[in-house]
């Protein structure tokens, strides 16, 4: 016998669009480089919502690769992080400014 879901599909999918939603708007609209970072996290991990809330409404093979797709992200968001804040350091030292407006011309 198949068992139910413990949540409703469509609430776990409406919970992710909102985390995307929000990381979405953190990436775009913010000048600081470490806010927007943290939004392109919160989206990646909206997807890694995603991929769970949809794994738990198969059987078998597909709810084992759905549960381990986010495993993969985790790990590439991990590595991102690490060569992102590399890369923010860097910046930061050569214009002692967080603000990613002034990153906009790097021809200077």
């Amino acid at each position: 016998m198949a068992t139910e879901p413990l949540m409703n599909p469509a609430a776990v999918q409406t919970l992710a669009a909102l985390i995307f939603g929000i990381g979405l708007t953190a990436a775009v609209a913010r000048r600081n480089i470490f806010i927007v970072l943290m939004g392109v996290e919160l989206m990646l991990n909206a997807v890694n919502l995603s991929f769970v809330g949809f794994s738990r409404t198969l059987g078998g093979d597909a709810s084992v690769l759905g549960q381990l797709a986010p495993l993969f992200t985790i790990a590439i968001a991990a590595a991102e992080a690490c060569v992102g804040l590399a890369m923010v350091i860097l910046l930061v030292r050569g214009k002692d400014t967080i603000d990613a407006d002034a990153y906009s011309a790097m021809k200077e």
